[in-house]
């Protein structure tokens, strides 16, 4: 089924696109400084004046959550650049040459993806130091393994077609074949793992930031927002309701583009 035919897909790059839009618009222009403290307006109902009401600091919810999921969408994106670039390394060189670099590749790779990610990852904070740069680091090392693993299988897999013997035939180095040829290859199979991988990215800053080592205040945060808001969920529902929902958008978006690209092994 063509993806412009493929439901799914279509709903999952529509919700994507709006999402974007609102991050991009978000990155020039908010209705209010999301910093902005005001102690005439602390944990108002929404109005014209501020569609999503405020917070318990009279900040104007709808600018931070437009700032928070810009700032979510960043880490997961560099996140999963990072676990995708040292995948397509260490996975293209492990499958294409296998032996010994192999063995002792994934024993590695195994060990790592052994461990409770969320676990790992505060681990790592505690080492890094908390902080957006560094939750972006600690969580880059997390995607290595499921990439470098997906990378690896398809290496290992095309290595033996047609293509790549022509390709040595004419006098193609190793190098060459791998990353001119191979890689290339294998986009197809790696982007329903990208998207997964970002929906993980984006739960796991969320995550991150709810338990107070990821986005420091006074940087708006989906993760801290959600922590902040559930001291609030009866007096003032609409602030859980409109972080709770800017994280699903991302994560559904995502995910149904997963759906309508075929699925995928997963990452993170």
């Amino acid at each position: 089924m063509k993806l412009r035919h493929n439901k799914n897909f279509t709903a999952g790059a529509v919700i994507t696109a709006f999402m974007l839009a609102v991050i991009l618009v978000g990155m020039v222009w908010t209705p209010y400084d999301p910093n902005a403290m005001n102690g005439a307006a602390k944990m108002a109902g929404p109005s014209l004046s501020h569609p999503l009401g405020t917070d318990n600091f009279g900040r104007d919810i709808f600018s931070r959550v437009v700032e928070g999921a810009g700032a979510t969408a960043l880490i997961a994106g560099a996140t999963v650049a990072i676990g995708l670039a040292a995948g397509l390394v260490i996975g293209g060189l492990t499958g294409y040459y296998g032996g010994w670099l192999d063995e002792i590749v994934m024993r590695l790779n195994d060990a790592v993806a052994a461990f409770p990610s969320i676990l790992l990852a505060l681990v790592l904070i505690a080492l890094f130091g908390q902080g957006k740069y560094n939750i972006i680091i600690a969580l880059g090392v997390l995607f290595v393994p499921s990439f470098a693993r997906i990378v690896r299988t398809e290496v290992a897999r095309q290595k033996s077609l047609d293509y790549v013997r022509s390709a040595r035939l004419m006098g193609a180095g190793d190098m060459r074949v791998l990353f001119r040829h191979i890689l290339p290859n294998i986009v197809p199979v790696l982007l329903p793992s990208v998207a997964i991988g970002f929906n993980n990215a984006v739960l796991a800053e969320a995550s991150m930031s709810y338990l107070g080592v990821g986005v420091q205040p006074p940087d708006a945060s989906l993760g801290r927002m959600l922590n902040e808001a559930q001291g609030y969920l009866l007096s003032a529902p609409w602030y859980a309701l409109s972080t709770g929902a800017a994280i699903i958008l991302l994560v559904l978006g995502f995910g149904l583009l997963s759906e309508g690209m075929g699925g995928g092994y997963g990452a993170g």
